[in-house]
């Protein structure tokens, strides 16, 4: 079965199957809960959750698509690579940087990912490891324990913490998949972010430019409900079809005194432009039913009164292209890249390494990874790092 077999999807099998297969392990990861709450708004697209009280990071999960099966699955798979990332499985090495070195055991420290306040651990100290592999060069790699846990009961923790490039999966295949597209996503919107006011306005594409029956039906069904939609090509130096979209009420460009929450965003990567096209607005309109909801334990009361920001007005005051930037085409349209055609990209562009740290149990039926790219930029975070090579020249040059 080939990712094309299941429409929108790039799983072995569909969404339901994946549910039955996972559905009888969520109580012994702590998961209690998966409930719909698409119906606490009124655009309609499919929002889902899943409940894991006793969380070590957030305690609850979000998931979204085009069907209800596809985003409680979704939320299902998210509630468990968190639960998985809190504790994960894998090869453990207590050592110093300098003994690993001694033995010829190669290693990153991960500076990049060092908590702010916090200091990189002496050459001397032993500290916990685990083993991953570089997939440009396929040699073992070990990386701090810490800085792959997803563990905010950690009073010490050196690293800054984050579910970013934690992806999981049917298979393995499927984790590094989805979790090279994240941090290729994460990467360009930094560089988006960066970029001048001019770069990003001029960056608004239509999302209708593609004419497929699914976006056109998906943007129909946000406009219907009363609501405006931007779409950005934010696809970087990499290639890989890159996009973010606003949403909001139609009267947010009116309003005396519009909030940061009236204007919600997503963002996607994807080798197929339409795919990735599809995952920003579908986020978009999951980050939306967070603020709705009020269920997510990480948004703040503050929040909700803190004013929007007047770039993100002129953002959506912009006219989009009519017609679509080479990027947007992607790879060929019968056939979506492959985690291999897009670590060829990385290593040609010298983006190494791109380490891969399997979380998960071989013996269970689903699989997680945190896919660690220490030369791609970080979405914004307490790091002492707030910004790699990458951001620092896109954003001197524009």
């Amino acid at each position: 079965m080939t990712p094309d077999d299941q429409g929108w999807s790039d799983r072995v099998c569909t969404p339901a199957e994946t549910y039955e297969r996972v559905s009888p392990l969520l109580p012994g990861f702590g998961i209690t809960r998966v409930a719909r709450h698409t119906g606490l708004d009124r655009i309609g697209i499919p929002v889902w959750c899943a409940y894991t009280p006793n969380a070590k990071s957030i305690v609850v999960a979000q998931g979204k698509g085009l069907t209800d099966d596809e985003a409680r699955t979704s939320a299902v798979m998210e509630a468990l690579e968190r639960a998985v990332a809190g504790d994960p499985y894998g090869t453990r090495l207590q050592a110093s940087a300098h003994s690993l070195e001694r033995a010829g055991k190669r290693f990153d420290t991960l500076t990049c990912l060092i908590a702010a306040g916090r200091s990189p651990a002496p050459g001397d100290e032993v500290i916990t490891w685990i083993a991953g592999t570089d997939l440009i060069s396929g040699e073992i790699i070990h990386v701090p324990l810490d800085a792959v846990t997803l563990d905010r009961t950690l009073t010490e923790c050196r690293y800054w913490q984050s579910s970013n490039g934690l992806a999981s999966g049917n298979t393995m295949e499927e984790a590094l998949f989805h979790g090279l597209n994240e941090r290729i996503e994460r990467d360009a919107y930094v560089l988006w972010q960066v970029s001048s006011a001019g770069s990003r306005q001029s960056s608004s594409v239509g999302p209708k430019s593609l004419e497929l029956p699914e976006l056109s039906s998906l943007v129909a069904q946000i406009e219907a409900a009363g609501f405006v939609l931007r779409l950005f090509d934010m696809t970087s130096d990499i290639g890989v079809p890159s996009f973010n979209a606003l949403i909001a009420p139609l009267d947010v460009l009116s309003a005396r005194r519009p909030r940061f929450v009236d204007v919600n965003y997503g963002a996607g990567t994807h080798p197929l432009a339409a795919k990735a096209m599809l995952r920003a607005i579908t986020e978009a309109v999951q980050s939306r039913m967070t603020f709705v909801s009020g269920a997510r334990d990480d948004i703040y009361p503050p929040i909700y009164k803190r004013p929007l920001p007047e770039e993100t007005r002129d953002l959506l005051r912009v006219e989009p292209r009519a017609r679509p930037k080479p990027s947007m085409q992607g790879a060929n349209p019968g056939q979506p890249g492959s985690s291999h055609d897009i670590l060829g990209i990385l290593k040609r562009l010298e983006l190494g390494p791109i380490i891969s740290v399997p979380l998960s149990d071989p013996a269970w039926p689903f699989a997680v990874a945190k896919v660690l790219a220490p030369r791609l930029e970080n979405p914004e975070g307490q790091r002492a790092q707030r910004f790699g090579q990458r951001a620092l020249i896109k954003g001197s040059f524009g």
